[in-house]
């Protein structure tokens, strides 16, 4: 896992809302990166449905959401619209995305770890955290760096 402080490395990727390119919202807002072990699994659904209840906090925060996992843009594409998900779900193709963000993998390495990242709008790592932590504690985060 990254640590607090690290410069966010970059990335372009394609998800369920197009292509992305990390550098074009770095330094303008703040982004969260969600990594999450698999599209449409009961833990995954209630950590995005979560941070999609709350969108809009997020949004009005100056904060864009990203999910992050290797699965493929057709599941990722079912799950987001069985959940009206207004944040992309990123494909993370040959889990390079995983691989700089020091994101583990979990149960028998078939499964990347579960972590979520905060991004400042100076580029850099506010928070990271293991596991699903609450969403108010991610804004949280988020409004107190302004």
């Amino acid at each position: 896992m990254l640590k607090v402080g690290t410069v966010a490395p970059i990335f372009t990727a394609n998800s369920t809302k197009g292509p992305i390119d990390l550098s074009e919202h770095l330094g303008k807002r703040h982004n969260v990166l969600i990594f999450y072990p698999g599209d449409d699994t009961p833990v995954c659904t209630k950590q995005l449905c979560a941070v999609q209840d709350n969108y809009a906090k997020i949004e009005q925060a100056d904060t864009v959401v990203f999910g992050v996992n290797p699965g493929e843009i057709g599941k990722k594409q079912s799950f987001a619209g069985k959940f009206g998900y207004g944040f992309p779900l990123i494909v993370d193709t040959g889990e390079a995305i995983r691989a700089a963000y020091v994101v583990g993998k979990i149960l028998g390495l078939f499964f990347q770890q579960r972590i979520v990242y905060i991004i400042g709008k100076d580029k850099k790592i506010i928070y990271a955290k293991k596991g699903n932590p609450p969403v108010s504690e991610l804004l949280q985060v988020i409004t107190s760096q302004g």
